[in-house]
């Protein structure tokens, strides 16, 4: 009877011991890049809240909020053609963005544009601008080849990751990554490799394996972390269908066709995903032309991120291969004579050729930015909407135009009468926003404090230096204690009834670090005033009026 310590003989104890180290002997190596936990963290924490039952759109917005660059990117994204309907308005929040395309569709390009600024180095930019074009185009076939929208989702994430060793290496490790790109390619006149041989002689472990590592490392689900791993075996001979199987193997015939793009001329190109189509048509259930036409909307869409990014892409360069202007399904597909980068909008060169996604964007006035989220918030209202979600939406457009510490909603409570802190985004909200309470019925010979007064009086309100003297007496003890903003603006919330005293239904709370940093005009205070107002009418129709 053999000994039940004893470890199968394909895993034994000290291969594994030897894999383990290999890993930790990586991991620390790529720690040293100082940008690595900062992705770690940002990935982990946006996963984790796209994939939570509880946690809320807001909380999702908030994430990709606490990043100026990424907000002003995934917004460029959110506008191209693939994502707006002919004729709509700009989508100008994150909040309109996840209620019109979803919170799964906004994490996947979260974390594609996470990838992207976190893998940028001069040194070795055009390789690693190839490697996250080719990733991307992977996951965007993945999710034109997909049923339904769940499934693409799915299918455009673990394209994606499928990737992630290959894209960890090329960047954090990358004299390794070109070692294992000269062993497959046959250097020394010896024999070619696979990329999983390759990697096993250079790193010591196979991709997959270091991709698993990480994938662990950021609370990535089992789901996703099982179709990273490519699947062993031939492709099924039988349909997949409603089957977890099949959306690894969709990410297996993207990221095939994708090499192919890249890789082949394109007048064979048509041939190869014929061929590729053939092979996964069963397990798959593909129609003839599945493929090639999932390959041409794909191409669009691609060549619209470029151009939303301003990402150059020099003609002729291999990542060129993948944009639109070449016609996988045309009869002259390897002639020239197609439209060029510049007709594409695409920058052709950087003066160092990096892998530049060049932002800032251009700068936009706080006005441009309240009218166009005022824009957005009154389509919103035309449709079915969600209260929090508007609330959320007024809350982003303040901070982003004003460019904001923090901005609170405060509501009035109806068993106390009282406004309290109850939704906010911006630093340390969820425990700034518990401190606000602001009491409307006020005993006799109470002196009230600023907040009430204001919100009594209907009055707005701009306190440009809280530490002067006439402000600070005035300012609520709790508001001392434990915001202490040195300037903030209030924006009471009071509902008109006919035939009845007003109401305060609310405020918006917002503020800045510095004293004298939060000033607006008279325009911009007109904005304001019709966002609060939004907020009100947003009120009335949820309640009937």
């Amino acid at each position: 009877m053999p000994d039940s310590s004893t470890t199968p003989a394909s895993a034994p104890v000290s291969d594994i011991d030897d894999a383990e180290l290999t890993l930790e002997y990586l991991l620390r190596r790529m720690r040293f890049k100082s940008d690595f936990p900062a992705l770690s963290t940002s990935v982990s924490r946006v996963q984790a809240l796209s994939n939570s039952e509880t946690d809320s759109m807001q909380s999702l917005c908030d994430e990709v909020l606490q990043d100026v660059a990424l907000t002003q990117k995934l917004l460029r994204v959110v506008n191209t053609a693939h994502f707006r309907r002919a004729g709509t308005d700009p989508i100008s929040t994150v909040s309109r963005a996840v209620a019109l395309i979803g919170a799964g569709g906004v994490r996947n390009m979260a974390l594609s544009l996470m990838l992207l600024d976190h893998m940028q180095d001069k040194a070795h930019a055009q390789q690693l601008k190839v490697e996250f074009l080719r990733t991307v185009m992977a996951g965007t076939l993945a999710s034109e080849l997909s049923r339904t929208s769940k499934e693409a989702e799915d299918a455009y994430l673990g394209a994606l990751f499928r990737n992630l060793g290959r894209m960890l290496v090329s960047y954090y490790l990358p004299d390794d990554a070109e070692q294992i790109r000269l062993i497959m390619a046959g250097k020394d006149g010896e024999p070619p490799m696979t990329e999983v041989q390759a990697a096993q002689k250079v790193l010591g472990v196979p991709l997959d394996k270091l991709a698993d590592k990480v994938g662990k490392m950021w609370g990535l689900p089992d789901g996703l972390r099982a179709c990273m791993a490519q699947p062993s075996g031939t492709v099924p001979k039988q349909s997949l269908a409603a089957r977890p199987e099949r959306v690894w193997w969709m990410a297996s015939l993207a990221n095939a066709a994708a090499d192919g793009m890249l890789e082949v001329e394109p007048g064979q190109l048509g041939d190869l995903l014929t061929d590729l189509s053939t092979t996964y048509a069963k397990a798959l259930d593909l129609s003839p032309h599945a493929l090639q036409d999932a390959a041409s909307r794909a191409r669009k869409r691609l060549t619209e991120l470029t151009h939303a990014l301003n990402m150059s892409v020099p003609t002729q360069s291999p990542a060129d291969k993948l944009l639109d202007h070449y016609y996988v399904d045309a009869p002259n597909a390897a002639q020239t004579g197609g439209p060029s980068a510049q007709d594409l909008g695409l920058e052709l060169t950087s003066a160092d050729g990096a892998l530049a996604v060049e932002m800032p964007l251009p700068e936009q006035e706080v006005a441009n930015v309240l009218t166009n989220g005022i824009q957005d918030i009154t389509n919103t209202l035309l449709e079915s909407f969600k209260l929090n979600d508007v609330l959320h939406m007024i809350l982003e457009t303040m901070l982003r135009a004003l460019n904001c510490r923090r901005v609170i909603f405060c509501l009035r409570d109806p068993k106390t009468g009282a406004l309290l802190g109850r939704m906010g985004i911006g630093e340390q909200v969820d425990i700034v926003k518990s401190a606000f309470r602001i009491p409307l019925v006020l005993p006799a010979g109470t002196t009230p404090d600023l907040f009430s007064i204001v919100c009594l009086k209907n009055a707005d309100m701009l306190i440009a230096d809280a530490a002067a003297p006439t402000i600070v007496g005035r300012l609520p003890t709790w508001f001392r204690d434990q915001v202490q903003a040195p300037t903030f603006l209030l924006l009471p919330l009071v509902m008109k009834r006919k035939g009845q005293p007003d109401i305060v239904l609310g405020m918006i709370y917002a503020d800045k670090g510095k004293a004298n940093s939060l000033q607006v005009n008279e325009k911009e205070l007109s904005l304001l005033r019709t966002l609060r107002n939004q907020a009100v009418m947003a009120f009335k129709q949820t309640t009937g009026g």
